[in-house]
Order: structure tokens, then C-alpha cells, then sequence
């Protein structure tokens, strides 16, 4: 699968990116990028979660009242949960929402999102992105010669760039990462992927 490269400016560049239809062209795995992304999900939930027990509910231990001969129920201990104010039966405790995904699972993840952004042609191909100072302005005026100002855009560098990270800071809807930080949920959660030639190159060699 070929593709044109533009510049900054929006212009076509006359030239072509090749994406291996490996990468970028292969019958996406819906189930893959299910488990992968409920995978990402779940490993960034805290699960500080915590309700009291009975055991430790700060309440006197002395009997409410008589035993008999009151007409109520028997009560024995206020930290019972029937209480009012008394411990939680079951309650959440703190734990740990991980779990294991083969790494051949998330690779085809990945490629199947890829596949699938390909194959609606919400791809984008830049020559490169660079910027002398950071500055909003100039970042927006990128995405709006690509015609990519009212929709939810990635980024993808092939190395940091501080400048243009912190100029698409402040936009809503705009994210910059680096190809150690692609993950299938950024790519399924934006509905356009912007790649540098030389991140679509390194995307071709680590994942075909």
C-alpha cells in the first residue's frame, strides 16, 4: 500500500510511503484489539478502593441494651452491619485490575488497528514535523492544512520533540507521542493517525 507525503503546509509532496500491508494491511483481529485495549484499561486502574469491616469500625463494644425483655430484637455489637454506621459485609478491598496478554496477541492488536485506520484512510503521511520554539499557533495551522482541525488527531515521532510536544499540549483533541508510547487503544481512541515518513518507516521494521 502506497500512500502520499505531504509537508507542513498540507502540500503533496509528489511522493509516496510505502505501508506494508503486513503492518497496515492485514484482516483486523476486532477480538485482539478488544483484549488489548481492556488490557490497557484495566492496568491504569488504582484499585485503592476500600469500604470498613466490621473488625474495624471505631464503636463501643457495650451491649445496646437488655437482652430481654425490651420487645426489640437482640443486638449484641453496633459494628454489626445490620447497624446503622456499621461495617460493610464483602465490601471492595484493594487489588490489582492487571492481567497477562501474550505478546503475539498484542502484536496483532496493534497491526489489526493499524489495518483498520488504513482501511478507512485516516492516515496521514508528513515528511516531518518540526517546530524552532513551542507555539500553539503554528502546531494548529499544521493540522489545518491537513484538514485535520476538527478531528481527534495522534501524532506519531519516530524521536521526542519537545517543541512540537508542548505546542499540541494545550489543544483539545491533539496528541503528540513517540513510537515507544503507540499503543492499539491511542490509535483505536483518535479517528486520525498523522505519521512522520520516518515513523511509518520504523512502524514497517518492528512490526512486519
Amino acid at each position: 500500500m502506497k500512500i502520499s507525503i505531504f509537508n507542513q503546509k498540507g502540500e503533496d509532496t509528489g511522493r509516496k510511503a510505502k505501508l506494508e500491508d503486513a503492518v497496515f494491511g492485514i484482516e483486523p483481529n476486532e477480538h485482539a484489539i478488544y483484549l488489548d485495549v481492556k488490557q490497557h484499561l484495566a492496568n491504569k486502574r488504582q484499585g485503592t478502593h476500600k469500604t470498613k469491616e466490621r473488625s474495624e469500625i471505631a464503636r463501643t463494644t457495650k451491649k445496646a441494651y437488655k437482652q430481654k425483655g425490651t420487645g426489640n430484637a437482640r443486638v449484641g455489637s453496633m459494628r454489626s452491619p445490620i447497624q446503622r454506621g456499621g461495617g460493610t459485609v464483602f465490601g471492595p478491598r484493594p487489588h490489582g485490575y492487571g492481567f497477562k496478554l501474550n505478546k503475539k496477541v498484542k502484536r496483532l492488536a496493534r497491526k489489526s488497528a493499524l489495518s483498520m485506520k488504513a482501511g478507512s484512510k485516516s492516515i496521514t503521511v508528513l515528511d516531518q514535523i518540526s517546530m524552532e520554539a513551542p507555539r500553539t499557533k503554528d502546531y494548529s495551522s499544521i493540522l489545518n492544512a491537513l484538514k485535520l482541525n476538527s478531528v481527534k488527531t495522534l501524532v506519531v515521532l519516530d524521536e521526542a520533540d519537545q517543541n512540537v510536544y508542548l505546542s499540541a499540549r494545550n489543544l483539545q483533541g491533539s496528541e503528540v507521542i513517540t513510537l515507544n508510547d503507540l499503543n492499539t487503544y491511542k490509535v483505536m481512541n483518535a479517528q486520525n493517525l498523522v505519521l512522520t515518513e520516518a515513523s511509518a518507516s520504523k512502524l514497517n521494521d518492528s512490526l512486519s
